[in-house]
């Protein structure tokens, strides 16, 4: 179950996007908080591509159709969660309630369309500058032009998720996270 705040907008996020969201997580039965984004780490924002299973699948599907700048609250069970296993403090069988706030929704890196306009000398792999370029046209695009330590985090993050044998590139085969996945 969930409730909106509704917000109009012109993308709503969908499978493949580039999700950038906070996120409190609470257990249903008492109530008590076991993960804040604005706590963890530094306090940064998470990114994510939405629907690609990097989230747990009720969050993947509860933030689908969301807005930037819009607020959900996502009632969770187990099954869509931590199951029966649990994780950490989340109890097994726990039913969950997320609030989330999607800061920025963009399209996603992951079309193979994507790829090659990203991939400027055409090598069939992606270098960091190629992925930062890309970054910088798309935010400049939305209105929202960053500084170098956001790209640098940004692309430092990208690469950590999807440099599978850490080349310092992303292939065409690293990136394409859909296989055999139609989008």
């Amino acid at each position: 179950s969930e409730t909106k705040i509704k917000t109009r907008c012109s993308q709503r996020s969908k499978r493949g996007d580039l999700i950038n969201a906070h996120y409190d997580g609470f257990l249903a039965k008492d109530g008590s908080q076991f993960y804040c984004s604005r706590t963890d780490k530094d306090g940064q924002p998470q990114w994510f591509v939405l629907g690609v299973g990097q989230v747990i699948k009720g969050l993947d599907d509860g933030m689908m159709g969301m807005c930037p700048g819009e607020k959900r609250k996502l009632t969770i069970p187990s099954t869509l969660a931590f199951g029966e296993k649990g994780k950490g403090p989340v109890p097994p069988n726990a039913t969950v309630v997320f609030e989330v706030e999607v800061l920025s929704v963009s399209k996603g890196p992951r079309t193979m369309e994507a790829f090659g306009r990203m991939d400027l000398d055409k090598d069939k792999s992606l270098s960091k500058a190629e992925v930062k370029e890309y970054l910088k046209l798309e935010y400049e695009k939305g209105g929202k032009p960053r500084d170098d330590p956001f790209y640098e985090k940004l692309i430092d993050d990208i690469f950590y998720k999807n440099d599978g044998d850490r080349d310092g590139t992303i292939s065409a085969k690293e990136y394409n996270i859909y296989q055999h996945d139609e989008l």
